[in-house]
Formats: C-alpha cells, sequence, structure tokens
C-alpha cells in the first residue's frame, strides 16, 4: 500500500502576494503555511494588527497551501486497478479517499417517494367542512397533510445536502440539471467574517492575487443583500425578506394543462417555484457559468449578474458551493450547524478560517440564543386556537395532538410569565430541567414536537390562515413590526422549544416577568446558550485545520478555555507580531485629568455628574484646536452619548466645537450608518481644501463602543487622526446574560484549576433569584473576573484600532479615565493597560495634566506633517 504523501515542505517564498512583502507579512504567512502542513486537527490562532496586511497575507498562504496540498495528493502513485491492501477498502489511507473520490453514482431518475411521515390525504374534504359556499376551496392550501407519528425511521430531508428552491421546473420544459451528481471539490478553504463588508474587503484583497483567476470562488450572502424579486426587497427588513422568500418556496405554482398540437396531445401540469426569479433553471445554469468565467466575485457582483441574466443569485451562488475551492461565507451560514446543513456545506477535511475571531466564543453562543415575549406567546396561542378551531374536523390525529400540544406549551409559557407573587423577584435564572419541572410539561416528547414541526410544514400552514383572516378582518391593517407578524411569533416559539433539546447544563433559561405597578416593561422567556465548546467541536470534529485570525486575540487563555478547555495550550499554535508603521506613527496617551484639573472619572456612578461631562466637553474644545480633520470619539453606551451630547447642546459646547469641527453621531439605526460615514468623509476632505477661509479644519464622530462604527470600520488616514476612547466600557454587572456567563465561565476555570470538582461547578444551580450590582464577583475567582475585564478592554481595543490603516498612517489614541493608570493592584483588578495590544501599549504614556496632552499632541501632529 502506499504511503500518504508527506506534507509540502516549509515556504517562505509566496508568488501571488502583489507586492514585495513585509518582514512581518512573510512571517506570518510562513506560520500560516507550517500550521496547516501539520496535520489534520490542527488549531492556530493569529492575531495580526489591523492595516498590517492580515487577510492578504492569509489568501496568499492558505490557497498557496490548498495548491501544495493538491499537487502533493495527485503526485502520490494510486492504488493499481482492483487491487485493495491488506484490510481491504476499508484499510485506504484517509488522504487518498479525501482526495480521489470514487467516480459518482447516479441516482437513480425514478420519481421519489414522500417520506413515510407525510401523506396526503385522498379523501375527499367537502362533506367535512370544505364546502363552495364558505370559500373551503380558498382554505384547502392551509390544511395540513397527514402525518404519521409513530414512524421513528421518518426519512432526514435535506440534511448534508445541498439545498436548492425544490419543484422548480425550467420555464420550456427543458430537463432538470442533476446537479447532486456533481462531483464535489476536495479540500476546500472556508473563510468566513462576521459583516458583509468585511466579505466583500475579502474578495477584493483577492483579487489582487493571480488566485483570483486560478482558484475557484464563490461568496454567499443573506437575502436581503442578494435578493432581486422588487416585491420582495418592499419587505424592507431582513427578516420579512426571509420569510416571504419561504413562503414562495412554498406556495409553488402549477402550470395549466396546454392543448399543444391538432392531435391533441396534453403537456403535463409543472409545478414552479412561486418566486419568478427561480422558475427557469436555463438562467440559474446561465448564472453560475457568467459566475465561473468571470474568477473572484463579491456579493454586490453577484447581484448585477443575478439581475442581468434574470434569475436569483442568492440560490444561484449556493449551487455552486460543490464546485467551489474557496467559500467565503458570513458567520451564521457556517457556524450555525442548521444553516450548514441547509446549504449543504461538507467541512470534512477542509480548511475553515474564521476572521475577526476575538469574540468567537460569544458570537457562537449568541447564535443558539432563543427569545419570546408575552405578546408573541398571545399572538401565537390567538393564532393556534383560531386555526383549530377552523380545521379541527379535518385534521388527522396526529396534526390535532401535536397543534394542542403547542397550544399547551404556550398556554404554560404565559403563565410563568403573568403569575406575580408578592415579593417575588421579577427577574430569574434556571437549567432547563428546572424550567420543565417548574412548569409541569417534563412529560411531553419534545424531541417528535420538535420533528413535527420541521417536517408538517405547521408554520407556514397556520402563519397564513392567521395572515388571511387578518387581511378578511381588516384590508389595510398591516403589522410592521418584524417580531409581530405570524410567522415571526410562530418561529420565536418554535425556537424557544428547540432550545429545551439542549443538554441541561448548555445554557440557561431567563424568566422577565411583568413588574407590578408603572408602566411595565415587556414580559420574556430566553434561553442562553453557555456552552461554546459544544458548539466549536462540531466545526472542528470534521475541518482538517481551523485558524482563528484577528486584530486582538489576546488573551489566548480565555480563548482556549472558552473554545476548547480539554485541549492542551501546547497544542494550540499562536503567533502574534507588531504593527508594521514606525513607532513614532502613533501616539497613544492616558489621559487623567481635564484642562481645570479635575481628575476624569468616567465610573458608573460618576459619568453623569454635570460637573464630569462639563469638564470633558472643555476637554474636547482644547483637543479639536490642535488635532488636523477627523476625530472620532467613542462612548460606553448611546444613551451616555445622548445624554452627554443632549448636555453639550444645552451648554453651547456643540456651538463652541462646530466652529472647529463639524460634528456627526452615529446613529442606532444600522441601515444609516453608511450616510452617515459619508457625510463625515466627505466634510473631512471639503474642510482640507477651505479650512484656511472658513477656520473649520475637520470633522467630530460621536460613536459608541460596540455599535457598527467600532467593529469593522476602517478611518484610514483623515478620517480618524485622533481616536478618543471615553471612560472604560465595562458592561454592565446587574445585566442577567452576562452574570450567567461569568458563572459558567467561573465553573469552567474552577473545574480545570483544580480538578474535576463537580460541587464547584453546581454551586449556581439553585440560586434561581440573580442579584444585580457586583454581587456576583465576591463569589468569583480569578476566572469570572478576568473574562469581565477581557471585555471591557476587548471593545477598547477593537475602537481605537480603527485608525491605523497601513504603513504611511498617523494617529493619536487618548484613553479618558484615571483609572487607565492604575496599577495592577487597585480593587483587585488588574491594569486595563495592561491588556492592550503590545504595538500600542510600548508606546502608551501617562500624562499627569493637560498640559502634557496639549504639547505631545502639537509635536506629533507637527512632525508627522513635515514627514509627509
Amino acid at each position: 500500500m502506499p504511503m500518504p504523501p508527506p506534507p509540502p515542505p516549509p515556504r517562505e517564498d509566496f508568488p501571488a502576494f502583489p507586492f514585495a512583502p513585509y518582514p512581518i507579512q512573510s512571517e506570518f504567512m510562513s506560520f500560516l503555511y507550517a500550521a496547516l502542513s501539520s496535520g489534520p486537527g490542527a488549531l492556530a490562532l493569529l492575531e495580526s494588527p489591523t492595516g498590517t496586511g492580515k487577510t492578504l497575507s492569509i489568501i496568499c498562504s492558505a490557497l498557496q497551501w490548498l495548491l501544495d496540498h493538491r499537487d502533493a495528493a495527485a503526485a502520490a502513485p494510486a492504488l493499481p486497478s482492483g487491487a485493495a491492501g491488506p484490510g481491504g477498502d476499508d484499510d485506504e489511507p484517509d488522504w487518498l479517499r479525501d482526495f480521489t473520490p470514487l467516480p459518482p453514482v447516479k441516482e437513480s431518475t425514478k420519481k421519489k417517494a414522500k417520506p413515510p411521515a407525510l401523506r396526503k390525504t385522498v379523501v375527499s374534504r367537502k362533506s367535512d367542512g370544505f364546502g363552495e359556499e364558505d370559500g373551503g376551496d380558498d382554505e384547502r392550501e392551509f390544511l395540513l397533510e397527514e402525518y404519521e407519528s409513530d414512524r421513528e425511521d421518518v426519512a432526514r430531508q435535506g440534511v448534508g445536502k445541498r439545498a436548492h428552491c425544490g419543484g422548480c421546473s425550467s420555464s420550456e420544459g427543458e430537463e432538470l440539471d442533476d446537479e447532486e451528481d456533481e462531483e464535489e471539490v476536495m479540500p476546500k478553504v472556508y473563510f468566513t467574517s462576521r459583516t458583509h463588508s468585511q466579505l466583500s474587503q475579502f474578495v477584493g484583497e483577492l483579487k489582487r492575487t493571480e488566485f483570483a483567476g486560478r482558484i475557484r470562488t464563490v461568496c454567499l450572502g443573506s437575502r436581503k443583500n442578494l435578493c432581486i424579486n422588487k416585491d420582495v426587497l418592499k419587505m424592507g427588513s431582513a427578516n420579512r425578506i426571509n420569510e416571504r422568500c419561504l413562503e414562495l418556496q412554498k406556495n409553488k405554482k402549477s402550470t395549466k394543462v396546454k392543448l399543444e398540437d391538432d392531435k391533441r396531445k396534453v403537456r403535463p401540469a409543472k409545478r414552479s417555484c412561486g418566486c419568478p426569479m427561480l422558475r427557469s433553471r436555463s438562467l440559474q445554469k446561465e448564472f453560475r457559468s457568467e459566475v465561473s468565467n468571470q474568477g473572484a466575485l463579491d456579493i454586490e457582483d453577484l447581484a448585477r449578474i443575478g439581475k442581468k441574466i434574470g434569475t436569483c443569485p442568492y440560490y444561484g451562488s449556493r449551487d455552486m458551493i460543490r464546485s467551489a475551492d474557496l467559500v467565503v461565507l458570513p458567520y451564521q451560514s457556517l457556524l450555525l450547524k442548521s444553516a450548514r446543513e441547509s446549504l449543504g456545506l461538507n467541512l470534512k477535511n477542509s480548511v475553515v478560517i474564521i476572521d475577526e475571531a476575538h469574540n468567537l466564543a460569544d458570537s457562537l453562543t449568541n447564535m443558539y440564543n432563543s427569545k419570546i415575549t408575552s405578546s408573541q406567546l398571545k399572538t401565537v396561542l390567538s393564532h393556534l386556537d383560531e386555526y383549530l378551531n377552523r380545521f379541527h374536523n379535518v385534521l388527522g390525529a396526529a396534526n390535532r395532538r401535536y397543534i394542542q400540544t403547542l397550544t399547551v406549551l404556550t398556554r404554560s409559557f404565559l403563565r410563568v410569565l403573568i403569575n406575580k407573587q408578592d415579593g417575588a423577584s421579577n427577574m430569574s435564572s434556571m437549567t432547563i430541567n428546572q424550567f420543565l419541572f417548574s412548569l409541569d410539561i417534563d412529560n411531553i416528547n419534545i424531541v417528535k414536537l420538535c420533528q413535527f414541526v420541521k417536517e408538517s410544514n405547521i408554520i407556514h400552514k397556520v402563519s397564513g390562515y392567521a395572515n388571511k383572516l387578518t387581511s378578511i378582518q381588516n384590508q389595510f391593517d398591516i403589522q410592521l413590526h418584524d417580531e409581530g407578524s405570524s410567522i415571526a411569533c410562530l418561529q420565536a416559539l418554535v425556537d424557544f422549544i428547540r432550545s429545551l433539546l439542549n443538554s441541561n447544563n448548555d445554557g440557561r433559561i431567563i424568566v422577565a416577568k411583568q413588574k407590578l405597578g408603572g408602566q411595565p416593561d415587556e414580559a420574556y422567556l430566553k434561553f442562553v446558550m453557555l456552552c461554546a465548546e459544544k458548539i466549536f467541536s462540531e466545526v472542528t470534529q470534521d475541518a482538517y485545520a481551523v485558524i482563528l485570525a484577528g486584530g486582538t486575540l489576546q488573551p489566548i487563555e480565555e480563548t482556549r478555555l472558552r473554545l476548547c478547555p480539554s485541549l492542551p495550550p501546547t497544542d494550540i499554535k499562536f503567533f502574534t507580531c507588531n504593527h508594521i508603521v514606525p513607532p513614532e506613527s502613533i501616539l497613544p496617551i492616558a489621559v487623567t485629568r481635564g484642562p481645570s484639573g479635575m481628575t476624569f472619572d468616567f465610573s458608573y456612578n460618576s459619568r453623569s455628574s454635570p460637573s464630569m461631562i462639563e469638564e470633558l466637553g472643555r476637554f474636547i474644545c482644547n483637543i479639536i484646536t490642535v488635532v488636523p480633520e477627523g476625530v472620532v470619539m467613542f462612548f460606553s453606551s448611546y444613551d451616555y452619548e445622548r445624554r452627554v451630547y443632549d448636555a453639550w447642546m444645552t451648554a453651547g459646547t456643540i456651538s463652541k466645537i462646530s466652529k472647529k469641527k463639524h460634528v456627526f453621531r452615529e446613529p442606532r439605526n444600522s441601515a444609516d450608518v453608511e450616510g452617515v460615514l459619508n457625510k463625515y468623509k466627505e466634510t473631512i476632505e471639503s474642510c482640507s481644501k477651505i479650512s484656511q477661509d472658513t477656520g473649520v479644519n475637520g470633522a467630530l464622530l460621536l460613536a459608541v463602543v460596540g455599535g457598527k462604527i467600532s467593529e469593522g470600520i476602517n478611518f484610514s488616514n483623515g478620517m480618524g487622526r485622533c481616536v478618543i476612547m471615553v471612560g472604560l466600557p465595562y458592561p454592565s454587572p446587574s445585566d442577567v446574560e452576562l452574570i450567567e456567563t461569568i458563572k459558567h465561565i467561573e465553573s469552567i476555570s474552577s473545574s480545570f484549576l483544580v480538578g474535576d470538582d463537580k460541587a464547584s461547578s453546581r454551586k449556581y444551580d439553585d440560586e434561581c433569584e440573580l442579584q444585580p450590582g457586583y454581587d456576583i464577583f465576591r463569589k468569583c475567582t480569578r476566572g469570572g473576573r478576568e473574562y469581565y475585564e477581557n471585555l471591557c478592554m476587548k471593545a477598547v481595543n477593537q475602537s481605537i484600532g480603527r485608525a491605523i490603516r497601513h504603513i504611511n498612517d498617523y494617529a493619536a489614541m487618548l484613553l479618558v479615565d484615571s483609572r487607565y493608570a492604575q496599577t495592577s493592584s487597585t480593587k483587585n483588578f488588574s491594569c486595563p493597560t495592561d491588556k492592550l495590544p503590545q504595538w500600542i501599549k510600548a508606546r502608551l504614556s501617562c500624562a499627569q495634566n493637560y498640559g502634557e496632552v496639549h504639547r505631545s499632541l502639537h509635536q506629533f501632529f507637527k512632525f508627522n506633517k513635515q514627514k509627509c
């Protein structure tokens, strides 16, 4: 039997790089190439500051490894025809099976039978209440098909297969493409990031390399970004666009029977998708052909081609996954198991690269959270009752039973939210088992119920009937809120019920009851996923290698503890580097005092005092006189930014600032951010030309930590000559989800520090009433407190790192709070600046008074302006 090919030798040259790389970039690429060559199961963390060419380095090293690996597999001697190793085919080495797959076996062209659980009823329904006089024919479409619930061996549809629009037919009778027979290209490289703009930036960098023409690339996006059906796009929000698209998939249309010639040959009726952009497979084939010919394309390119051809680019791009070498896709599509199954993603022996991985554990758990409000529960209960009352006599026994079970659960959920005893806490948390037992619903088979929901199409049937009733009652009564639509309410219920299938210790149920008296906040139930390790392992167990990349990944011990605690630290490969900009191009300063000598303290209890806000205003008025072009100022929350802005407006501070810089504010609605940023940029560019005439020398942008501007927006050159961080953006310690996460991390860290201490890991289970404020930290050892501090400083690092984008860029970074000058021993917390990136920490200075800050800024910008 031939031996597997040796791993590619280490590389120091990467010819695809579009220019001579800097030493840091060469080290990065060599490290990543070596990590991928280290064999199956590799896990590597690559930390490279924003602006150092991280994306380009990832592309050139990972794709070079992919080509070299395939070349090595192709050059390896193959087994003679008909020969087998000592143990037969099962002894064939993994690498040979993976890279030389057997020819695909054609599936039978016979019509596939429906799964046994779902069968159309053949009995006439008119005698059972569907007469023409009451519009029964119009309502028949909402009737569920018969469901056989006792069959445990029901075939699961679509798992592991590439999903398309189902029974879409061609428009002119052409045969459907047998795409499932297409051989899948293996291995692949999957690149994922959090936002579509980051994915577009990746494709833009890919186009700079020779790989754009050598590697088959497909970029996946959301329906909101790729849909070209104008009627669907009118729905506005992403949720409603998704719902309408799926409704069109379910509501397939039948073509009418036609007489074709004198011999009266009848053309058989066909079923086609309700969306006109999916009715022609020939156009879909044309779309795939054109995309393949044009090389690497981003989401905007795909939408443009789809509009030109007249076919759906969303499903067209999904159909290209099997033949792609590189798949570029957002977080949700790769990291959510249900999404992987829907898309048919096969991670087996492929490379997974996760960018912007600084908060990966929280991103993973957030994907599996589910929430339903009391108003949504009331809506669902009303719809289920209406549906059951209308179709009770014609529904099969199994359908009736499961709908009644959904009704029972909905009533139970509502009851726990409405019942409020005197003295009881408004907010509580409990394990899944505690929740089920407390509601006396532990005897319900949640597994079979979820299977019924998945296979019966109950959500669309009930919501469709509810929408019809609503339109009849009031033709103009359109619900505008996403969370209020019938299908959204039903989906929220199903998502929450499905969450109850998790293991007892994987998460917590948050019960937020209505408050007595006053204007109550809406009550809700929420499942909070805590176990990121379980989700991450579903990716690592299949992938050949997993690479986590980002500008700020440290501390890596927290990442290891939350994602792979059983993996020894020595098995994780870690690379970090300094920035490519020279030290004199950055000026980080910890600002402890304002112009009047007042100590800056933006802790929660002090930040809202009028004197503190007034001193901050004086500070900004002085800063903008010495800083040219653009200044970005980050606040800890939208509420605090609004409070400061309103106070400055009243005091006339905004008017003073506007004499030197135009003021812009980050909008809460993310859809409006791009417009504000464009105006901000245009103002800076225009001021640089006419500032001597007007006195205005740029613009000030008031932004929020954790908002869209702080994540993934570039403030290169004049867009961000100075970044100001106001205070330390610690999350509220009374936040329910934060408390539960800290408890979970504390139990994990205790377990791994002192052994498998089950008593320690369960010490919070019975404490259902949540304690507000900092009480949680009194029970914490290092793990929970460390996580809390890391949340704050990761947010700081992400925000201030927006300014330096390339080697010739320069910017000042002002950390405005006296706590930035504290030592590690203060208040039992570590020094915040210890968690700054090394390239910033090495240049950080602490100013004892405002005069030092002003002098340093003046010298810094004078020097860099002369250098340019």
